[in-house]
């Protein structure tokens, strides 16, 4: 049989084996418990992390139409503003043929009370004449042309002036 010192050493070895037996089980039982929150954590961050890129997709998407919207504008903008060229050019490419076949003459009024032009121009028109009102002299049809030229290119400018500001309104809304 056993010395009681033997059987305390026993005892001890066994009390001593079961403490290690319970801490293992602790380890355990603590093991599961931090993966089971480690896990949670996991899929808390996972479905942060969808949801943070269906915003930031939602955002793109946004921005992308606004953009598409903004172009089509734009490109509305830049037809209108291209067909008010053209019909300018249009109308100014048959005024200056009519003043070339002199179809139409162009005449300014004149001041019949200025004597300081030396012009003699007579204050009320000719017997016989079709023309009523305030005197008129006709233009050289060479100074027409250019006349028709300058405002031909006020037109356009003004036109130009026009598509830059509608540009710069679609942009700043």
């Amino acid at each position: 049989m056993f010395t009681p010192l033997q059987k305390l050493a026993g005892a001890l070895v066994l009390a001593g084996l079961l403490i290690a037996a319970g801490a293992g089980a602790a380890w355990q039982v603590q093991d599961w418990r931090f993966g089971r929150q480690l896990a949670e954590q996991a899929r808390l961050h996972d479905e942060a992390l969808n949801q943070l890129n269906l915003a930031a997709a939602a955002r793109q998407r946004d921005e992308q139409d606004k953009r598409v919207a903004l172009e089509q504008q734009l490109q509305a903008s830049d037809q209108t503003h291209h067909r008010a060229l053209t019909d300018a050019q249009r109308d100014q490419s048959r005024l200056r043929d009519r003043l070339a076949t002199a179809d139409l003459r162009l005449s300014v009024l004149v001041d019949a009370a200025d004597t300081a032009s030396g012009c003699t121009v007579p204050a009320t028109a000719a017997t016989g004449g079709l023309v009523h009102g305030a005197p008129r002299a006709r233009l050289d049809p060479a100074h027409a042309q250019r006349i028709v030229g300058i405002t031909d290119d006020g037109d356009q400018g003004l036109i130009a002036l026009q598509a830059c500001q509608a540009y710069v309104r679609a942009l700043t809304q």
